[in-house]
């Protein structure tokens, strides 16, 4: 879910989202306190230091545990000096300069990228809940719905193949609810039949997409074993292998699931220690570069995917993308 934050309206009407989305989530009343303290303290210093921004309210479950995450998006100067910049009393607004540490406080994971020039980008973790995937590595994504509509038709999925970490992403084909349709059946597949390799999963989800406008799907698995990603893409979707500032490409195929896929192969690229799985939907440009961005590639994975939809996304389209650390 994500609410534009550019008047001052909007901050009540992010700690409104915010809490009833922890709620509807199973977050307890302590922790739905929290969420909207954080959530307000967000909208806030968008505000104050933006002008405008996004806030991105989502469900974490991974390695980290269970909870409700909050981005905070922004195009600003961003920080010169972030330890600073957290102190409480600091301020380059003339505000009494407590947002920043208060939101910490309240977050039971915390994270901030900022560079001057580049904007910022802060994550709050919460926890709520009991884990489901405790097993799985960091995973980050943010999801945007074409412009004026409520249903995305973008998805992603996670799951452990035989202890390989293995993700999906899917666009269904157009905008609106039979793309979204269309990307349910996809994510209700790929949990399915998890146990099957690469090729032969996405295979399936072509067979299942047959009735539906079709999709862009990709999957990736990391064979920790040998030390490779095993990735089969139909359509538009982008893959990537982060490490450090490099980046490796992944191929997809041209195609439509469901329809027409002439080519369903995998490819296997080497990974290193610390790596990141990257997806991302036709919804975001493919021109951006990590070298624009020092540092953000090690940073949490909610961290990298925001900062590339903020930068990156084309508005025209529903937007997703997930990160996966190795």
């Amino acid at each position: 879910m994500i609410v534009a934050v550019a008047d001052q309206s909007q901050v009540a009407a992010s700690r409104r989202v915010a809490s009833d989305f922890a709620a509807e989530h199973g977050a307890d009343e302590a922790a739905v306190g929290r969420v909207a303290l954080i959530a307000t303290e967000m909208a806030t210093n968008l505000l104050k230091h933006a002008t405008r921004g996004e806030l991105v309210i989502s469900r974490y479950d991974d390695a980290s545990g269970a909870g409700i995450e909050l981005l905070g998006l922004d195009k600003a100067d961003g920080m010169a000096n972030v330890p600073r910049s957290m102190e409480d009393g600091y301020s380059t607004a003339g505000s009494p300069g407590t947002g920043l540490g208060a939101i910490r406080r309240q977050a039971d994971q915390f994270e901030v990228f900022s560079r001057p020039g580049l904007g910022t980008a802060i994550l709050a973790r919460i926890a709520a809940g009991k884990p489901g995937k405790a097993a799985a590595p960091l995973v980050g994504a943010v999801l945007a719905p074409y412009p004026g509509e409520t249903a995305c038709g973008d998805a992603w999925a996670f799951g452990l193949a035989t202890g390989k970490p293995t993700l999906m992403a899917v666009d269904g084909s157009g905008h609106g609810v039979l793309a979204a349709d269309a990307a349910a059946i996809a994510v209700r597949v790929f949990h399915d039949r998890l146990g099957d390799n690469p090729t032969l999963l996405v295979e399936d989800i072509h067979r299942a997409l047959a009735p539906t406008r079709g999709a862009a799907v990709a999957v990736a698995q990391v064979d920790r074993a040998g030390k490779v990603v095993r990735y089969v893409g139909i359509g538009n979707i982008s893959g990537a292998i982060l490490t450090g500032g490099e980046v490796r490409r992944m191929v997809s195929h041209n195609g439509t699931a469901g329809h027409i896929a002439p080519r369903i192969r995998e490819f296997t690229y080497p990974y290193s220690a610390g790596a990141a799985i990257l997806l991302h939907s036709d919804g975001l440009s493919n021109r951006w570069d990590m070298a624009h961005y020092p540092g953000l590639a090690a940073s949490h994975p909610s961290l990298v995917a925001g900062v590339l939809y903020r930068d990156h996304r084309r508005g025209r389209d529903d937007a997703s993308v997930v990160v996966m650390r190795t």
